[in-house]
């Protein structure tokens, strides 16, 4: 069992950063019913949302449990399979690989610090945003105001076993959110703090054919090196 998997089962585990950081997971929030602060995210999301690094699916179960259509998406069994246990719909798969209703989606969650994901926050935003229909919004979760935007290598470390390997990861600020929203071409809508955490909503324009040109570079294959299907699993209409 790695890390990340210790975390996801409720045990103790960390970021152990390049730089000498240790950052605590929240496992304790991913195993909640809901956590301070959700309330936002949730009331946010109006229509179908694609969860990306849904984890145990906690955010993934409650909108299932508001009926808002929604996809929980993560890379982990162990959090596909936890996820699955709360009656979440979920897909396990990278968020770079093809996904069922890319373009179609009215909202997107980055919750529990998943800007991070792949190191590079900008790229990240604008693959997901390429699963938004025009006008869709991102709601993404941040670091407190004051980091910017800290790119570096990590790994998750528990109490009881060797850390794993490393990766690239991301941090963003909550005063960073301008600018990284302007070069994924999203427009900011919000920044606020609410319950001791720190939300933004970034938002695809409706009709704008820079932003088409300005992230159809950054297109990534799936695993096999071409676009593939939905793979039977419902997207929205």
């Amino acid at each position: 069992m790695n890390g990340f998997e210790t975390g996801l089962l409720g045990g103790r585990a960390w970021f152990d950063v390049a730089d000498g950081t240790r950052i605590p997971l929240p496992a304790e929030r991913w195993h909640a019913t809901t956590a301070g602060g959700d309330e936002l995210l949730l009331a946010g999301c109006s229509g179908p949302t694609v969860d990306v690094g849904c984890g145990p699916g906690r955010l993934s179960a409650a909108l299932g449990d508001l009926g808002v259509p929604v996809l929980g998406v993560d890379s982990s069994p162990v959090a596909v399979e936890l996820a699955r246990r709360r009656g979440a719909p979920v897909v396990q798969r990278n968020v770079f690989e093809r996904l069922p209703g890319e373009g179609r989606w009215r909202h997107a969650l980055l919750a529990d610090g998943n800007i991070g994901i792949g190191g590079d926050p900008v790229v990240l935003l604008r693959r997901v945003g390429r699963l938004l229909a025009p006008g869709g919004s991102v709601l993404v979760e941040l670091d407190p105001p004051g980091g910017g935007v800290r790119r570096g290598r990590a790994r998750i470390a528990t109490g009881g076993a060797a850390p794993g390997a490393w990766f690239d990861w991301a941090w963003v600020a909550a005063d960073a959110a301008p600018e990284v929203a302007s070069e994924a071409s999203l427009h900011l809508d919000w920044v606020v703090g609410h319950a001791g955490r720190w939300f933004a909503e970034l938002r695809k324009p409706r009709r704008d054919r820079r932003w088409a040109r300005s992230v159809g570079h950054d297109r990534t294959p799936d695993r096999h090196g071409n676009p593939d299907s939905d793979g039977g699993v419902g997207a929205p209409a």
